[in-house]
């Protein structure tokens, strides 16, 4: 039984009956983790009792999707300010992951954002920002913010900057006066006023109470929420050493004796190297979304639209489904939609990562952002605002920015018990120096109890996870390689068996009809016309090839009176009152179709690559029909690099088992598993789970996506469907197999250096405290080295955004 359980309930909508409530039931009890699980039809809500150990909420809502049901969840993004450090942001996270009607909240430090998934009916957006002020923090609405909230991070970058340059001025001459404290540094010059304690005193004060009242705010908020974070930890120490010197200066004066050696100059020193330190940070966490800025970039500011016959210029976020945009040679497309007239090279590297630009006419599809090369055209805009290709692709990086991979729960559960630890040794420290080690020092015991607690500041340790994945994600997205979160980026590297499926992956997707073989004396004009007025109604590659080499062919088309299609055998329609079926051998058998031998004609074709569909009309056999899918042009060489990795490389396919065999030849795949229905692409993928294979679906079809979302990463082909892309966790844009093997790289690259960033906040703090605490650090140099430890690790983090990839 779980120890640390957790529930959560979930609205569903399109349960029809019982059944429906069962089957979800059932699967959601599949998911490790999952203790308990009650679907009620009636109320249409989910209740899970699980193991936030093992799984999370998202794998839930995947779960009921990939069933063929849906989550009634909105999704909203807030800027949080006042977050100082990893406690802040844990402290926000769990409390909001215990509203009622929130079923994921999860708070990036390094973003300074929260990304909140919410029932609607349950809880609104001003209960989750009341929730957050109540912690003592500022929350915005994104969706809520025009262009001058939204430079937010500048402001505080100029705002951090600021604090620091005052913070120095008054620091340095107290900074000057440490020269006087030691014996060989005795012999330079300091200046006798900065010695006097009145001076010193009024240097120090407005560097504590004014430019450090953000440490005491931050820390009166944590105290009163029963939790301490790293401004607990700096008010602490600066507080001690000011007003110790504070009660020397005083004590001197009513003994009447010479002033004593003070400590301002540590208090002072230490909040201006953490603004320094805060500065940094600021600056590189902004380095760390370029990606997201550059994505940004590429938008076009107006359109160009005719309304009213009229030509208007627009800003782009009044352009309309259905709008008539004209596109000027150098011009960006504005939004997505269809050529209406005209013909011309469109520039898409942005959107593909290829160089070539690609020719476009009338009836072409064309994406926002891209560039219009040297034609006149004239588009209807099908896609606009966040339903563009551009703004989902800027959802996903953001998404997977803002996320937590379950590498960093171990960075959380440390963050949220370490503060209270580091004042305990603190403490400890104090009463060791002052009864044993220096018995009666007081000034001593208080500089180590100070050089413990400015040591530990937990800064580093927050930021490993999250510097690392926003700068990780957005150098994937450069390469057209999207994760939907952390999770799967962390996940991807791990995989041990990539299956690829056949059509539109592994192929280009666009078969030609190529053979036409009759029996029995049929026309061939008469039966391409009733096989062309039956597959057009089809969406699937082959039936739109058969119908364009149908067209090719000059032959017109009739009207069906039904048509069916039957997943997995092909279709059945009606045309002019006569029964038509064109599709596998066992659509014929099922029909009680009896057809002569052709064995030797389809093994011929079959062998050359090529599908083929029999094909009867009224109950007689009359034929075949065989359409080619040639393979992509680096599907050869992404399958030897997946082989050079050590992966199993599988292709699956609804297709039969000689063609997919001649396909996979062709591509260097030696695995197939062949005529596979839809609903049973899933169940393939279970099968080699249960084998202890750690397994990535990739697809791009609407038939794929049960299997993406069955797979350990499930990893959809950009040029595909939206529904395979909603599925799966990983997106290539390009539609170039070789993305596997580049998000795999990526995937391992990034939690390699989460690994280090880890690895040297926690050395740190591990080796930092017990030197602090041994009296062998100052405590100026605890909060310069504090300062630099956290710097260090973003400045790590930003090395992703160097990553190289190459396919040779």
């Amino acid at each position: 039984m779980a120890t640390n359980k957790k529930e959560v309930t979930f609205q569903i909508t399109g349960m029809t009956c019982a059944a429906c409530a069962n089957r979800i039931e059932k699967g959601l009890k599949k998911i490790d983790g999952v203790e308990q699980a009650n679907v009620n039809l009636a109320l249409e809500k989910a209740k899970i009792t699980f193991d936030p150990e093992k799984t999370d909420q998202t794998a839930f809502q995947q779960k009921i999707r990939a069933l063929g049901y849906d989550v009634v969840t909105n999704r909203v993004e807030f800027d949080i300010t006042g977050m100082s450090c990893a406690a802040c942001a844990n402290r926000i996270e769990k409390s909001l992951n215990k509203m009622d009607g929130i079923t994921e909240a999860s708070v990036n430090l390094a973003l300074e954002n929260a990304t909140v998934q919410y029932n609607p009916q349950l809880v609104s957006t001003d209960d989750i920002i009341g929730r957050i002020e109540k912690l003592g923090y500022g929350a915005l609405d994104k969706a809520n913010q025009n262009e001058e909230q939204g430079d937010l991070r500048e402001r505080e970058i100029r705002k951090q900057w600021r604090k620091f340059f005052i913070s120095a001025l008054l620091s340095f001459p107290l900074l000057w006066t440490m020269v006087g404290h030691f014996s060989f540094t005795s012999f330079l010059y300091v200046p006798e006023l900065f010695m006097n304690p009145w001076v010193q005193w009024l240097l120090a004060t407005p560097v504590q109470f004014l430019i450090g009242w953000q440490f005491y705010t931050g820390a009166y908020k944590a105290l009163k929420n029963k939790s301490a974070n790293m401004d607990v930890l700096v008010a602490m120490g600066t507080s001690a050493a000011y007003f110790y010197s504070l009660f020397l200066i005083f004590r001197s004066l009513l003994a009447n004796e010479s002033p004593p050696v003070l400590y301002f100059e540590t208090s002072a020193v230490l909040i201006t190297l953490i603004l320094l330190g805060k500065y940094f940070e600021a600056k590189a966490k902004g380095r760390s979304s370029e990606a997201i800025k550059k994505l940004m970039g590429l938008k076009p500011k107006t359109a160009t639209v005719i309304r009213d016959d009229k030509e208007q210029t627009i800003p782009l976020d009044e352009v309309i489904v259905g709008d008539v945009i004209q596109i000027r040679p150098g011009e960006k497309i504005p939004v997505d939609g269809i050529i209406l007239s005209g013909q011309s090279a469109v520039d898409e590297s942005m959107l593909t990562g290829e160089s070539i630009p690609v020719d476009k006419r009338k009836g072409d599809f064309v994406f926002g952002a891209t560039m219009n090369q040297n034609g006149f055209l004239q588009m209807k805009a099908t896609k606009v605002g966040k339903d563009t290709a551009l703004a989902q692709i800027i959802q996903v990086v953001e998404e997977a920015q803002g996320s937590k991979p379950p590498i960093q729960r171990l960075a959380d559960q440390i963050s949220g018990i370490f503060v209270p630890v580091v004042i305990t040794i603190s403490i400890i420290t104090f009463f060791i120096w002052y009864l044993w080690l220096e018995p009666g020092q007081f000034a001593e015991a208080l500089e180590n109890m100070i050089a413990v607690l400015v040591i530990a500041c937990p800064c580093a340790l927050g930021l490993a996870t999250p510097t690392s994945i926003m700068a990780g994600s957005g150098r994937a997205a450069e390469f057209g390689i999207l994760f939907k979160s952390g999770e799967h980026l962390e996940q991807t590297h791990k995989i041990d068996t990539v299956v690829l499926d056949k059509t539109g992956t592994v192929t280009n997707g666009k078969p030609t009809l190529t053979n036409v073989h009759l029996v029995n004396g049929w026309d061939e004009t008469q039966i391409l016309q009733m096989i062309g007025t039956a597959e057009r109604n089809s969406e699937h590659p082959l039936a739109k090839a058969i119908v364009e080499g149908i067209r090719e062919r000059g032959i017109s088309f009739l009207d069906s009176e039904r048509f069916q299609s039957i997943p997995g055998f092909g279709i059945e329609a009606i045309v002019r009152g006569k029964k038509v079926l064109v599709g596998t051998r066992r659509l014929m058998s099922e029909n009680g179709i009896e057809f002569q031998d052709v064995s030797v004609k389809v093994e011929q074709l079959e062998e050359d690559g090529k599908t083929v569909m029999y094909v009867a009309i009224d109950g007689q056999f009359a034929g075949l029909v065989a359409v080619a899918d040639t393979i992509k042009s680096t599907s050869k060489q992404a399958v030897k690099r997946l082989l050079d990795m050590g992966l199993d490389v599988v292709m699956i396919t609804g297709d039969n088992e000689r063609t997919a065999r001649a396909v996979a030849k062709q591509a260097g795949i030696q695995t197939v598993i062949a005529e596979v229905l839809p609903e049973d692409k899933a169940k393939e993928i279970r099968s080699l789970q249960q084998e202890g294979k750690r397994v990535a679906m990739v697809g791009d079809g609407i038939n794929d996506a049960p299997a993406l979302a069955m797979a350990d990463i499930g990893i959809a082909i950009g040029t595909g469907t939206d529904v395979a892309m909603e599925a799966a966790d990983v997106t290539l844009i390009r539609g170039d197999l070789n993305g596997i093997a580049d998000a795999m790289y990526m995937s391992g690259k990034t939690i390699q250096n989460i690994r280090q960033n880890l690895f040297w906040a926690f050395a740190y703090n591990s080796v930092g405290i017990p030197i602090a605490a041994m009296g062998f650090l100052a405590p100026w140099l605890a909060g310069a080295a504090m300062a630099f430890s956290s710097v260090t690790v973003v400045l790590n983090a930003l090395r992703l955004q160097r990553v190289k990839i190459s396919h040779g």
